[in-house]
């Protein structure tokens, strides 16, 4: 049976265009876009036609770093790939990519095997995943070009976290240069973390333990140090480079200069770096600790730079590097040290909309916010055009926007699993009223009316700014 959607009489925005365009929808693919008063349009029947009159109708989300049920600290992050999909379809990303972990001493199969079966049958929207390589080793080293063959074509490596994720120099060397030659992209969390680890225990040392001092131990020169350092060594492998979480005016100064020379370094931000600051990390009670992640808050200052880089395109993509611990048990693990404190926040419900608010208070344009949050992710990780744009041939992911709605962000009404919003009490402009994933509606009018198992795993292309 051949079903078909129209979406009539909105603002079709895309990454290249704003037309008042209607959008017919067959077979989970989005089959046309035409004018919404042209004589084309007009012919269309359907199924089923969604009124979208004063509303956007964008593509749906690409969420390209978040971390459901990771294990970190001693605990898990509290969204499974159930409720944290579920909570991204609230907040208009139909596609996520998630990291699977390969653990020391374990192969990346057993690593990636493990991720396919938590998310499988659980997932409400599509996703896919990327490799967190914790072990580089010859056999890793190998693994690298199966797994970009089957789809998985981006690699993270980590200059912090020593004893856990931590990976040297030369091993970093290693894994760049094999992803020159079979095309994976490597994705680099650039803090120096040898250095961190004796600023935290000198912290320690002197009884500075609470929350607000992991962003002071965290400190920007060492993310800029190392953000310069990931781009030497990659240019020593002839490798592209793809920067996570850039929270620092220094570390973005460093991609800037290379972006200049011509250098494939990308950088990604996060809504936490745009909205919030050491302010919160430093509030009273413990309650800063709700802020703890890695790289850290940054002094308010460091937000202008990071608008002015996605402005400039010095910053590509922003995601939301959703890794969410809740206050009471998981957080308070770190009640009297800092360093104990899991490191990470939730967020996948919330970039849309903060990204919709950053448009009304002028920071970027409509048709930007669709570029970082939607079509370049898609486009860096290779799944455009499939995702990221609303375009013939198109998964029929689309999101129906209402940019006049006023809500208040909440724990008490947001859907992810976990106990405080980082945004608690801020009042935006937009909501997500309708979104459909694969033409299937999963939010209907502010209705949840998907289901666990409708998403799908997405394999990759290789990232398409390359070559």
């Amino acid at each position: 049976m051949s079903t078909r959607t129209l979406i009539q009489g909105g603002l079709v925005i895309t990454a290249a265009d704003e037309t008042h365009a209607d959008v017919l929808i067959e077979d989970g693919r989005i089959a046309a876009v035409a004018a919404h008063a042209s004589t084309v349009a007009q012919g269309w029947t359907a199924d089923r036609v969604i009124d979208a009159t004063d509303r956007y109708v964008i593509p749906g989300g690409v969420d390209a770093h978040t971390h459901m049920e990771l294990p970190f600290g001693g605990t898990f992050a509290s969204d499974t790939f159930e409720t944290g999909t579920r909570a991204a379809a609230w907040g208009g990303t139909t596609t996520i990519v998630d990291f699977a972990v390969q653990s020391q001493g374990q192969a990346l199969r057993a690593g990636l095997d493990a991720w396919y079966a938590k998310a499988d049958g659980q997932c409400a929207i599509d996703y896919g995943f990327h490799m967190i390589l914790s072990d580089v080793n010859e056999g890793s080293l190998k693994e690298m070009d199966r797994l970009v063959e089957e789809g998985i074509t981006s690699f993270k490596l980590f200059m912090a976290y020593p004893g856990v994720f931590y990976s040297d120099d030369g091993q970093i060397l290693r894994a760049m240069q094999r992803a020159e030659s079979n095309g994976g992209l490597i994705m680099m969390h650039a803090e120096n973390g040898i250095a961190i680890d004796v600023l935290v225990e000198q912290a320690l040392a002197r009884g500075e333990s609470d929350p607000r001092y992991h962003g002071e131990v965290r400190k920007a020169l060492l993310e800029a140090e190392a953000t310069h350092r990931a781009i030497q060594l990659a240019r020593v492998a002839g490798a592209p480079l793809y920067v996570v979480h850039v929270s620092a005016e220094e570390a973005l100064a460093e991609l800037a200069t290379a972006r200049d020379k011509g250098l494939p370094v990308f950088g990604e931000t996060c809504p936490q770096y745009l909205f919030l600051s050491t302010d919160n990390l430093a509030e009273p009670d413990f309650e800063g600790a709700k802020y703890v992640c890695s790289t850290p808050l940054r002094p308010r200052e460091h937000q202008a730079a990071l608008w002015r880089g996605l402005r400039t395109n010095d910053l590509q993509v922003v995601s939301t590097d959703h890794c969410p611990f809740c206050f009471t048990g998981q957080k308070e693990l770190g009640r009297g040290d800092f360093s104990k404190i899991p490191n990470g926040l939730p967020g996948v419900e919330n970039r849309m909309d903060l990204l919709h608010q950053a448009v009304v208070d002028g920071h970027i344009t409509r048709r930007r916010w669709i570029e970082i949050a939607c079509a370049t992710p898609a486009r860096m990780f290779g799944l455009y055009p499939k995702k990221g744009t609303l375009a013939p041939g198109a998964d029929a992911d689309v999101v129906i926007y209402d940019p006049h709605a006023e809500q208040t962000v909440s724990a008490e009404t947001h859907h992810m699993n976990v106990d405080y919003s980082a945004y608690e009490g801020k009042r935006l402009t937009g909501q997500v009223q309708t979104v459909l994933s694969r033409g299937e509606l999963v939010i209907d009018q502010r209705k949840f009316t998907g289901r666990a198992g409708h998403g799908s795993y997405v394999p990759r292309a290789t990232c398409q700014y390359l070559g």
